[in-house]
């Protein structure tokens, strides 16, 4: 899906953004779902926690941007909680989350495009005009015209 790379320590999410690993918690917690009776005696799922409001790693611009694209995740304190319960092992469930994580700070990472207004057609604007002129012909014929009697 998303490789993150590694460098002592950091996280690499793009060439110019990287996080320390140190800034990520990982709880693990019971998982529903397949498993047999192995679901109710092993913490399989994991809570992923990354407090981006208080994040040294992330420019201003880029933390704003997470905070809108993160939504429902982001906590009141601005703490970013990602759930993966997909697979049955820790690891894979760890590994899961990292890579959402990894996918979430790339978006916010990207600068939105600025909108450029799309400009009227010369025949799109030409179609206004003459409906305008026939409106306008429709109305005049319908006022009433007063007869001078002298």
């Amino acid at each position: 899906m998303f490789a993150l790379g590694r460098m002592a320590g950091m996280i690499l999410i793009t060439p110019v953004l990287a996080i320390d690993e140190s800034e990520i918690q990982y709880e693990f917690v019971r998982a529903a779902g397949p498993g047999g009776q192995n679901v109710n005696k092993v913490a399989t799922a994991v809570q992923l926690r990354f407090d981006a409001a208080h994040s040294p790693s992330l420019p201003e611009e880029v933390r704003q941007r997470l905070f809108r694209l993160a939504g429902k995740r982001l906590t009141g304190d601005g703490v970013l909680v990602i759930e993966a319960r997909r697979f049955r092992t820790q690891e894979q469930n760890r590994q899961d989350a990292l890579d959402r994580l990894g996918v979430l700070l790339r978006r916010a990472a990207e600068p939105a495009k600025p909108r450029r207004p799309t400009q009227r057609t010369a025949a799109s604007q030409e179609r206004r005009l003459e409906s305008k002129r026939r409106r306008s012909e429709t109305k005049r014929t319908r006022r009433s015209t007063t007869v001078d009697e002298d």
